[in-house]
Parts: C-alpha cells; sequence; structure tokens
C-alpha cells in the first residue's frame, strides 16, 4: 500500500512540475516579448531584468544541468550496458539503436529536401558573397573526426566533456564488467548507487527548471522579438513546418508500426523534457530529464534508456538535419545554383553520416551545414543570412531531437521485451 502511495505521489509530483515548467515558458514568452514590444529592453529596468536577473538564473539552470551531463552519462551508460550480461545482445542493441537513428535522420533531411523545393523559400533573393560577411569555422576532417571518438586518456575526456569519448569510454567499462565475473559485479553495484545518487541529484536540480525556464524564454524573446522572423518568414515556416511533420507524424508512425503503442500517451509524458529542451536548445543539458521521463514516465528499462538516450544525445540530430535540408535548398536557390536529384541525395546521404561523425563539435550544426554546402561547391558565406532567425529554430529542432531519442528508445525497448506496457499507458 505505501509502495502504491510513493507511486502516485512522484506521478503526481512529476505532473506538477511539468505544468510549473509550461507555465515558467509562457510566462517567460510573453515578457520578453513585453519587453521588446515596449522598447523597454534597453532601459535601467530591462538591462536589470534581461542582462542582470534572467542572465544569472538562467546560466545558473544551464550550469546546473550540465553539472549533471558527464557523472549521468558515465554511470548510467556503464550501467545499462553491464546489465545486458550478454556482449552478443549490446550488438543487437546498439545495432538497432544506431540504425533507427540513423533512418530518423535519413528521414528528416528528405522530407526537408522535398518540402523545401516545393515552398522554395529561397526564390526572390540576391544574395552576393561580400555582403552576407559570414566566415564557417573549418570543418573537421570526417576521418580524423571517427578516429578522435576513441579516447587516449579517458579522464581528460571526462573533464572536457568530449561525450562522444566518454560514451565509448562507459560501453568498454559495462563490457569489461560484463566480463569479469564477480569483480565486475562488485564494480557494478557501486555504479549503480552512484547512478541513484545522481539521478535523485536531477529530481533536485528540476525544482529549479520553472524559474529557469522562465528566464531563458524572457532574454531570447526580448532580445529577438517576434519581427526577427520577418525576413525570412518563408524560410523559418519552412522549417517549422517540416519539424512539425517529422514531430507529428515520422515518430507517431514508427511508434504505431513498430513499438505498437499509441502516440498520444508518448507526447504527454514528454511535455517536460520538450520544454526544458526547447528553453535550453541543448540536447545534452536536456539529457537528465529526458532519461528520468523515459525511464520513469514512458516505462523504458534501465537496461535499456540508459544505453539509447545518452547516445541519441549525442548523435541524433534530425532536428539539424531538417534545418541543413531546407538551408542547403534555401542558399542555392538565392544564388540561383541548380542543384538536381544527384545533387540532393549527396546531401542526404553527406549529412547523415556527419550526423554521427561531428557530434562532439561545439557549434556543431554551422559546421555541418558549412561541410555539406562545400560538398556541395555552394557560397558557405549563404549560412550569414540565416544566422539571424536560427537561435528560435534551434530551441525548436532541440524538442524534436530529444522527442526522436525516447521514441527510439520505446521502439527498441519494446523489440526487446523491456517496455512496461502498464507504466507507459497509464494516465
Amino acid at each position: 500500500m505505501s509502495a502504491d502511495g510513493d507511486a502516485d505521489s512522484d506521478q503526481g509530483g512529476s505532473q506538477a512540475l511539468t505544468r510549473r515548467i509550461l507555465i515558467g515558458l509562457v510566462l517567460g514568452l510573453g515578457v520578453g516579448l513585453a519587453l521588446h514590444a515596449l522598447d523597454l529592453r534597453d532601459t535601467p529596468v530591462g538591462r536589470f531584468l534581461v542582462d542582470g536577473l534572467f542572465f544569472v538564473v538562467g546560466r545558473i539552470f544551464l550550469a546546473s544541468l550540465k553539472l549533471l551531463m558527464v557523472p549521468l552519462v558515465l554511470v548510467s551508460l556503464a550501467c545499462g550496458t553491464a546489465s545486458l550480461d550478454d556482449v552478443s545482445r549490446l550488438g543487437r542493441i546498439g545495432g538497432k539503436t544506431v540504425g533507427l537513428y540513423l533512418f530518423t535522420t535519413a528521414v528528416a533531411i528528405s522530407v526537408a529536401i522535398v518540402v523545401a523545393v516545393i515552398v522554395q523559400p529561397g526564390v526572390g533573393f540576391a544574395l552576393s558573397t561580400e555582403a552576407a560577411g559570414f566566415a564557417a569555422k573549418e570543418a573537421p576532417d570526417f576521418a580524423q573526426t571517427l578516429i578522435d571518438i576513441f579516447p587516449e586518456n579517458p579522464f581528460k575526456a571526462l573533464a572536457e566533456a568530449q561525450m562522444l569519448q566518454v560514451i565509448v569510454f562507459a560501453i568498454l567499462l559495462g563490457v569489461a564488467m560484463t566480463l569479469a565475473g564477480e569483480p565486475g559485479r562488485d564494480l557494478l553495484r557501486f555504479f549503480q548507487s552512484a547512478n541513484a545518487v545522481v539521478l535523485k541529484l536531477v529530481f533536485v536540480l528540476m525544482e529549479l527548471a520553472p524559474f529557469g525556464v522562465f528566464c531563458l524564454i524572457a532574454t531570447v524573446f526580448a532580445d529577438e522579438g517576434a519581427g526577427a522572423i520577418q525576413q525570412l518568414a518563408w524560410y523559418f515556416a519552412t522549417v517549422l513546418g517540416v519539424l512539425a511533420i517529422h514531430l507529428l507524424v515520422t515518430y507517431p508512425t514508427l511508434l504505431v508500426l513498430l513499438a505498437r503503442v499509441a502516440p498520444l500517451h508518448f507526447f504527454r509524458k514528454l511535455r517536460a523534457p520538450m520544454s526544458v529542451a526547447f528553453s535550453t536548445a541543448s540536447s545534452g543539458a536536456t539529457l537528465p530529464v529526458t532519461l528520468r521521463a523515459t525511464e520513469e514516465r514512458l516505462g523504458v528499462d534501465g537496461s535499456i534508456a540508459s544505453f539509447t538516450i545518452p547516445l541519441g544525445a549525442t548523435i541524433n540530430m534530425d532536428g539539424t538535419a531538417i534545418m541543413q535540408g531546407v538551408a542547403t535548398v534555401f542558399i542555392a536557390q538565392a544564388y540561383g545554383v541548380e542543384i538536381g536529384p544527384a545533387g540532393y541525395l549527396t546531401v542526404v546521404v553527406t549529412a547523415t553520416l556527419a550526423s554521427i561523425g561531428t557530434a562532439g563539435v561545439p557549434g556543431v550544426g554551422t559546421v555541418m551545414l558549412a561541410m555539406v554546402l562545400r560538398q556541395m561547391d555552394l557560397p558557405v558565406e549563404g549560412i550569414g543570412l540565416i544566422l539571424g532567425v536560427d537561435r528560435l529554430l534551434d530551441m525548436t529542432r532541440t524538442a524534436v531531437n530529444i522527442t526522436g531519442d525516447a521514441a527510439v528508445s520505446c521502439i527498441v525497448a519494446r523489440s526487446e521485451g523491456r517496455l512496461d506496457l502498464e507504466t507507459y499507458r497509464a494516465p
């Protein structure tokens, strides 16, 4: 009876937190737009709020989430890998997970290209290389990036938050614990205790989420305002439309066909992670919230979620792929360059593979887009035009990215018989 009471209490607390986060998001949006519309941004009051109070609280919230990112990935992924008990099973689950992530990314960029070709958001622009004024960062060598995934010094990777290297180290550590027998089980018990403590810390810090979300959203819209999208309305609307298609069509279809579950429960229980992802624009910073919701509210077994969610936060970039597809077509149309079907196929392949190869690089969206544009011999300077609205779109595509992580986790868990349908369907 007490266990049921605890479960009901936890569920009620989670729903209350979700409501507070959504209220914080809406209030932040309203306050930010009001400050911008009333020209209060550059007044003493506006500077105190936006550059002072909102900035400080927002940064503290982001720092608290990033604080958890490395230890959570290390302990949860090591526990999840070791808990699989069978190395061949790890290979099967890993293959399914990576395959699904690559498939959804390829679908995302393909739909983005088709919609952009139909809508033609770049027609009518007269861009010049000199006017754009954008100097792209050099795209990394793909082969070297793959080599750099494997850490030479795991402690350096942990200290510098090189997430792909941390993931590889955690998986190898989990495999070693499985193969080591009793000593490995002793170490696994330590990691399981550490994992429980870190997840409890997630719960404690998430009490800051409504205030952090309010401050981050208010800051963005006080600076940008709704008018930031007017100049590039067609581009903005096209990216937003494809993101909506991917979110509301692709993921539900996969959940119905592959996991055989109702999408409505899925979206209802992901409201809090999606709100945090939208406000932070960081899949990595949202990782603790996504992992907690996937395990506790969607019913994905911890051995699956602790493997698929950290991996997805690093390599699954459906939202970024959509931006690349639309931006490539937009820039080609703006400069009057004809790409053709073969060129668009090259964009799909390049961006899909690059979603893994450049995942650990700061500013990954811009770097990946620069790589694609160079591959297509398009002017990289064209990126400068879309950067004005990219911040608002980045927030939306991050919410799509973490939704994809959770959807793939449910599908993989269902295929392995590790999805608790009673938890998934619970109101």
